[in-house]
């Protein structure tokens, strides 16, 4: 009896943490199951601020990008995202449970930007890491896109430490716009090798776009390296 009245209690305390607090356990469950889909290689984690408000910036390639980074980062994130992707009937629903704010055009909706960046100034104000792709869209041909004026707006509103990003080993997946539009295509890779490095964080005065998109510029190059040198030891031995 007392056993079952622990167990009961025990299950009763870890849905009212799920309830409280689901970020922490869904990033988790994002990390595990993005590890399984890919064969993945992390660095410089450690510059992700144990605590207080940052930034996150990283080049864009796929649909899957969030979920990586997101499962990757030692802290939850709250990310921007596409408001018709936001608006998915389908996975709404964990969108508006993982914090993720949506962008729209000011053409669609006036008005939009102003509430998305009055967002991202709340998430920050209360000490929350944000990650945004200052290229605004997927890549077209999986290099990085000039950076758009995102990310200084919001410096200019909150000045925190900006963590650049590089993400490679996607671009070829159906989920980004390599041989068609993204998600067009049934998907034909399993357990690719997909690399994210971290940078050290720019002080809000270093952070001006040319140099962040520099550093990331940087970092994918790196995790190009890796990629591509793995893939080429995967033909040689076949």
């Amino acid at each position: 009896m007392l056993l079952w009245l622990l167990v009961g209690g025990a299950l009763l305390a870890g849905s009212w943490w799920l309830v409280r607090k689901p970020r922490p356990l869904i990033r988790r469950l994002v990390f595990l199951t993005v590890f399984l889909l890919y064969r993945l290689r992390l660095r410089g984690q450690g510059h992700i601020p144990p605590r207080g408000p940052a930034l996150v910036v990283c080049n864009h390639v796929s649909f899957m990008d969030a979920m990586v980074i997101g499962g990757a980062c030692p802290r939850p994130l709250r990310f921007l995202m596409d408001k018709p992707i936001y608006d998915s009937p389908w996975l709404n629903w964990l969108f508006r449970l993982v914090g993720a704010i949506p962008v729209e055009s000011e053409r669609r909706d006036p008005g939009n930007i102003r509430r998305a960046l009055e967002e991202v100034s709340r998430a920050l104000a209360e000490g929350e890491v944000v990650m945004l792709f200052p290229e605004g869209r997927l890549s077209p041909n999986g290099e990085v896109q000039p950076f758009r004026r995102g990310l200084e707006l919001i410096l200019a509103r909150d000045p925190v430490p900006v963590i650049p990003a590089g993400l490679s080993g996607l671009w070829g997946s159906w989920t980004s716009h390599h041989g068609g539009r993204a998600l067009s295509k049934p998907p034909r890779r399993f357990r690719a090798r997909v690399a994210l490095y971290f940078g050290e964080p720019l002080a809000p005065h270093e952070a001006s776009r040319p140099r962040v998109e520099a550093r990331v510029r940087t970092l994918k190059a790196q995790a190009d390296q890796w990629a591509e040198r793995r893939s080429r030891e995967v033909v040689s031995r076949r």
